[in-house]
């Protein structure tokens, strides 16, 4: 038997030492894994290693359910955190056509949206024989531009894309 295979051997019968860290942070001591496990066992809780690739390798006593717990939540926090500084595009589609009233209902939403801190992309869709209305369409758009200019800056100008014609406003920053 090689020298190498013997050492393999050797290192197989004893049984490995581990770094071991009690609940409170406080460091216990290097141990054989037996020791820690019965350490864990004693005090309920779980034996968890932390730090595998340290030499040796580091292990913590802990409520393992309770860590996986607090983890998740930190984490959904966290999105929550970053959901609510997300700047979202509301869109809100016209016609060339429309009525007085249903124009006001619209227009409100859009209000809404700008001052909820949302980009509202307005689309005017044209149909059929309404492709020979787009000034209506454009003197709609301008019309809402006009009536939100308080609210809003204009961040795309109107522009014909097939059949509909897009504009994007983002609220003003006071």
């Amino acid at each position: 038997m090689k020298k190498e295979d013997k050492d393999r051997v050797n290192e197989e019968i004893t049984a490995p030492e581990v770094r071991l860290i009690l609940e409170d942070g406080s460091q216990y001591g290097i141990v054989s894994i037996d020791e820690a496990l019965k350490v864990a066992e004693d005090s309920g809780l779980d034996l968890v290693e932390v730090a595998p690739s340290a030499k040796p390798p580091v292990c913590k006593i802990m409520d393992y359910g309770k860590y996986k717990f607090e983890k998740n939540k930190k984490e959904r926090e966290a999105r929550k955190k970053l959901r609510q500084h997300q700047i979202e595009v509301k869109e809100m589609k016209f016609r060339p056509k429309i009525e007085e009233h249903d124009y006001q209902v619209k227009l409100k939403h859009v209000k809404r949206f700008l001052e909820d801190g949302d980009k509202v992309k307005i689309v005017m869709r044209y149909r059929g024989r309404e492709m020979m209305f787009q000034d209506q369409g454009l003197e709609i758009l301008n019309r809402v531009v006009k009536d939100l200019e308080d609210l809003c800056v204009v961040e795309k100008h109107p522009e014909m894309q097939g059949r509909q014609q897009i504009m994007v406003l983002a609220p003003k920053h006071n």
